[in-house]
């Protein structure tokens, strides 16, 4: 599905991301796993070299810095000659409720999911300009279209991507590139899973499915809107939660 294709995914190096990147090799492409550990990243790309046919590789990058962005874009074009493909799935939380929240807390949620989104759109959209193609996802969540008790930043943040996945599908469709966001619903992460019981199973009683997403199944519909099969595809927001807000 993306045999042959060059693709950066941040935040990869755990959870959601990690599932992203190993299916994205798995079917073909050369990725470059960035994080902002570099540490992590390099392990988790030599684990899954040792899988894998194809070429990844892991690098630190924080995402809100414009420069390490950048840097990470051009590492990927010297390796691999281009870039087809863009997952912007760097994301943290700071769970609180709004009294006890702090603005530091809130805004480095919503500098890492919506300034890091944006340079990460921006920053891969100049070389996909050029190649006239290219795949953009950005990792949204059903929290910011519904909105959960103690996120209003993470929530906010969430829905700020959307706004941003259809501006920048708007700009940049007549250059064949395409921007889409996936809303993952209730998946079974680390972070959820220290969840308390009661709750979590609450959650999952609310969802038509009767079940908790895996990361894996979010991966899928971020490799199917990487793919050609999406070609006529672009703002569009796919969710991925069980039939949870449908």
């Amino acid at each position: 599905m993306v045999e042959g294709k060059a693709a950066v995914v941040t935040g990869g190096g755990q959870g959601i991301g990690l599932a992203i990147r190993r299916l994205l090799a798995q079917h073909g492409a050369n990725v470059v796993l960035v994080d902002v550990d570099p540490a992590r990243a390099e392990a988790t790309a030599e684990e899954l070299s040792a899988e894998v046919s194809t070429t990844v590789v892991g690098r630190g990058c924080e995402v809100t810095d414009e420069e390490a962005v950048n840097v990470a874009v051009d590492d990927a074009v010297t390796r691999f000659g281009g870039l087809d493909i863009w997952v912007n799935n760097a994301g943290i939380t700071r769970d609180a409720s709004m009294r006890k929240m702090s603005v530091a807390d809130f805004e480095a949620v919503m500098n890492v999911h919506l300034t890091g989104s944006w340079l990460g759109v921006r920053a891969a959209a100049e070389i996909m300009r050029e190649a006239e193609s290219g795949s953009i996802v950005n990792m949204s969540s059903l929290s910011g279209k519904s909105g959960n008790p103690g996120q209003t930043k993470y929530s906010a943040a969430k829905a700020g991507m959307v706004g941003l996945t259809k501006a920048a599908a708007k700009e940049l469709a007549h250059r064949g590139v395409r921007v889409n966001a996936v809303q993952p619903g209730l998946i079974r992460t680390a972070m959820t899973e220290a969840m308390p019981t009661d709750v979590f199973a609450a959650r999952e009683a609310d969802i038509p499915m009767k079940r908790a997403g895996t990361p894996e199944e979010v991966a899928g519909a971020v490799l199917f809107l990487a793919s050609d099969l999406a070609s006529y595809i672009t703002g569009a927001v796919v969710e991925v939660g069980g039939g949870r807000l449908m």
